[in-house]
């Protein structure tokens, strides 16, 4: 049962603040609490019909989709099923960062820039509408509530996204109190920090945990080496997302903090895609995106088969996104979930890791804080982080005609800092990223798409 302050902030004060921002996620949320239990014939009707106001709207208004239905003859709007998107070509990050101006439609106000490198090694500059943050907004706070949890609950997030941690204003500070959400830079992991963390979390006595896989089990396993419980604060579930979990992770953080571990699936560019119910079941948010999965020649794998995600988000006329590669790889579950949600399920995601980097002085740090000096570089395709050893540090760097010949050095500069003045680092401008070869480096940090 919701404490009094919890019903008061989930039914009143962050209502008022998506009001005050300009956003539906209220209305979008109840909706889609609705939609959930929907047949799957029906939700496939309800994406076809939202497919085809997409489509018909980007049509008239998106110069980069305006000129491809004209040249391709497409009727957009018009698709008698889902299986016609495949009529339209893939959207890579190349051909957005080719067509950035093309693809905002001309009826877009207020859009806020976003970049994404993340784990993918290619990095990028989009946009995204009031429209697309409200769909996401809503879908993260229903898929929040399966768990009997709800904004205003107690919360402890461990996270390293410049965009949170560099937005500390006075005002932020307010609001996250008022919803009772605490912050812990995830970026930093010395044994300092770790008691920090650990003392800060029993503190708080959160009702839920949300953060990144590795950083949630680095803590857990310290606090266990440390003999400390965390098992008695009435945690009731810890949210994990922006790297692949894995099974000695999951268990590590339901055994040391005693409770069930969500795992949700998603991006700021693709946006919120799938996440985990109580009764295990992955599923995606089928009211905003289509997801298809495809092999190597583009082509849809056979069910059970492993694909490359592609991923159409309907609620983003603004600055769309359609057929989507995200380079992430999964298998579509067939099953039904115990739940009875009708929402279509991945069964397995094998997208890419972000690992741990080590400092000259042994402090542990997640391995974005590396990747975020890279991903804002202006002309620079893809990258490859790679730690040899604490004391050497390559980076691989597939720059464009535009890449700033000064960039290197202030990337050496920049993980200098960051690692220790000591450590040798090598940067390499390559034509290609090399494939992986499986145990040949200590700690992968990046792969390139």
């Amino acid at each position: 049962m919701p404490s009094l302050y919890t019903r008061f902030v989930s039914g009143a004060l962050f209502p008022l603040h998506e009001r005050l921002k300009h956003h539906d996620s209220v209305a979008l949320r109840k909706q889609m609490e609705r939609s959930q239990w929907l047949k799957p014939a029906e939700l496939e009707a309800l994406q076809l019909q939202r497919l085809n106001a997409l489509l018909a709207n980007v049509g008239r208004h998106v110069p980069y989709y305006r000129e491809l239905f004209t040249r391709e003859g497409i009727a957009a709007g018009e698709f008698k099923s889902l299986s016609e998107l495949q009529r339209l070509p893939f959207l890579t990050k190349a051909v957005i960062r080719a067509n950035t101006e093309a693809i905002k439609s001309d009826q877009a106000e207020g859009l806020a820039r976003f970049n994404t490198g993340g784990s993918s090694g290619e990095p990028l500059i989009f946009f995204i509408g009031k429209q697309r943050v409200s769909h996401d907004v809503a879908a993260k706070w229903r898929a929040t509530r399966w768990w009997d949890v709800d904004i205003g609950d107690p919360e402890m997030v461990v996270w390293g996204s410049p965009i949170e941690l560099g937005a500390q204003d006075r005002v932020k500070a307010i609001r996250d109190k008022l919803l009772r959400t605490e912050l812990l830079p995830a970026f930093e992991m010395s044994e300092a920090k770790l008691d920090s963390f650990v003392t800060a979390i029993r503190h708080k006595k959160p009702r839920m945990l949300f953060g990144y896989p590795s950083a949630l089990s680095h803590i857990a396993k310290h606090a266990r080496a440390k003999g400390q419980r965390m098992d008695d604060l009435g945690i009731k579930v810890a949210f994990v997302t922006s790297e692949r979990l894995y099974d000695e992770q999951r268990a590590l953080i339901s055994e040391v903090f005693g409770c069930p571990v969500a795992n949700g699936y998603g991006g700021r560019d693709a946006g919120f895609i799938a996440h985990q119910c109580p009764s295990g079941g992955m599923h995606l948010t089928a009211e905003d995106v289509i997801v298809e999965l495809v092999d190597k020649d583009g082509m849809p794998v056979a069910p059970g088969e492993a694909g490359e995600i592609i991923v159409t988000h309907l609620a983003t006329s603004d600055f769309p996104f359609i057929r989507y590669r995200t380079g992430d790889v999964a298998v579509m579950d067939t099953a039904q979930c115990p739940c009875g949600r009708g929402l279509p399920m991945l069964k397995e995601i094998q997208g890419r890791s972000t690992d741990f980097v080590i400092t000259a002085e042994g402090t542990v740090m997640h391995g974005l804080a590396l990747i975020y000096i890279l991903r804002d570089l202006p002309g620079l395709t893809s990258f490859k982080v790679v730690q040899h050893s604490r004391e050497r540090c390559e980076v691989l760097l597939v720059p464009e005609a535009s890449f700033d010949a000064g960039a290197p050095a202030r990337i050496i500069a920049g993980f200098k800092k960051r690692l220790g003045e000591q450590v040798e680092v090598e940067v390499k401008i390559v034509d290609t990223i090399p494939p992986e070869k499986s145990g040949k480096f200590r700690y992968i940090i990046s792969h390139a798409v």
